[in-house]
């Protein structure tokens, strides 16, 4: 598919998620086959943006094409102003966010709270893609709630708008997570969409997003909670959809390598004590997604340094990793250590 000039070559990309996409993970994924990967939630107000949190997040240094940030605002000339920044700081594609659901957000009238009112919708994006002359996106939900799916409507704007491809999540604001994501709202907003379109919510696996995509009809998914400790779940979803078949298992010193190239560019692009902290959240995913690594889980938790840490890291899942190569799963009944990577829960 294109998005204005820009041509994307693999139909799964990677969901803005909070705490999440920061520059590493983005790195990483898009190394690991994920067509697209959007920055974390940028404010649109520039007097919040001396933070660290925010000068890292308008942060591309070694980041491969398109670089993608993505926006929150209510304000029309706020947003545009933010967008015109970050175009001249490196952003290659400008996504506004209409689907966050936080109460933070939800509260100051953005995100997902956007949803509401279509006239001012209809503001934003017009301003954002006069201001601009990168391609500009947008990521919404079904609607505010379950009585008001107006999602449709939205797309209908968004085309009229301008916008190059849309992203919608399968629930309203209301459903926050819960419950199982919806697509014939999707399904709807494709039949009538004149742009790309990527599903989201609740992808979890190759066969899950084909099923997605034959259901909606959309031209590729967007994977979110999915890829926590399984980051080439990329590499399997478009390699699944291009060719009806998976990609052969990573073997499990290739998964450590990539634990341990993660943990690298945490520490490099965070710091010490950023990193480490962060690092711990990363390594829990790891540890959830592969089985036998639950031991020593505790340990990685709990070291205080990156140098403890990584070395720590190094040893468990070299131990892991030994443990097939010399045959001591098979001592002690355990599983093929050759198998597709455990999928995450959907997005």
């Amino acid at each position: 598919m294109r998005i204005g000039t820009w041509e994307i070559t693999a139909p799964a990309v990677l969901a803005p998620m909070a705490g999440v996409t920061d520059r590493p993970f983005r790195v990483l994924c898009r190394s690991l086959g994920a067509g697209l990967a959007a920055t974390e939630m940028l404010t649109s107000d520039q007097r919040l943006w001396k933070t660290t949190k925010s000068r890292q997040r308008m942060n591309h240094e070694g980041e491969p094409e398109p670089r993608v940030v993505q926006l929150a605002g209510n304000d029309p000339v706020q947003l545009a102003d933010a967008a015109r920044a970050n175009v001249d700081l490196g952003a290659q594609i400008i996504d506004i966010n209409m689907g966050c659901p936080a109460k933070k957000v939800y509260g100051k009238l953005c995100g997902s709270a956007l949803l509401g009112d279509e006239p001012l919708v209809g503001r934003l994006l017009e301003a954002v893609v006069r201001a601009v002359t990168v391609p500009v996106t947008l990521k919404i939900r079904t609607g505010v709630d379950r009585a008001h799916i107006n999602g449709v409507a939205i797309a209908r704007l968004a085309a009229q708008s301008g916008i190059q491809a849309l992203a919608v999540h399968g629930r309203t604001r209301e459903d926050f997570y819960e419950g199982e994501a919806e697509y014939e709202t999707i399904r709807d907003i494709c039949a009538t969409a004149a742009i790309p379109i990527f599903a989201n919510g609740d992808i979890d696996s190759p066969e899950k997003a084909r099923r997605v995509l034959d259901f909606t009809r959309a031209d590729g998914v967007m994977l979110g909670r999915a890829a926590h400790g399984a980051p080439w779940i990329f590499r399997d979803v478009n390699a699944f959809l291009a060719t009806g078949t998976l990609p052969p298992a990573l073997l499990r010193s290739q998964i450590r390598d990539i634990i341990l190239q993660h943990l690298e560019a945490l520490y490099a692009f965070h710091g010490e004590a950023s990193g480490v902290r962060i690092a711990r959240k990363h390594l829990g995913w790891y540890c959830q997604q592969q089985q036998r690594t639950q031991g020593f889980r505790s340990s990685l938790m709990a070291a205080d340094s990156s140098s403890a840490q990584f070395a720590l890291t190094r040893e468990c899942f070299d131990a892991w990793t030994n443990e097939h190569e010399f045959g001591w799963e098979s001592e002690h009944g355990g599983e093929e250590a050759e198998r597709p990577a455990v999928r995450g829960h959907g997005t």
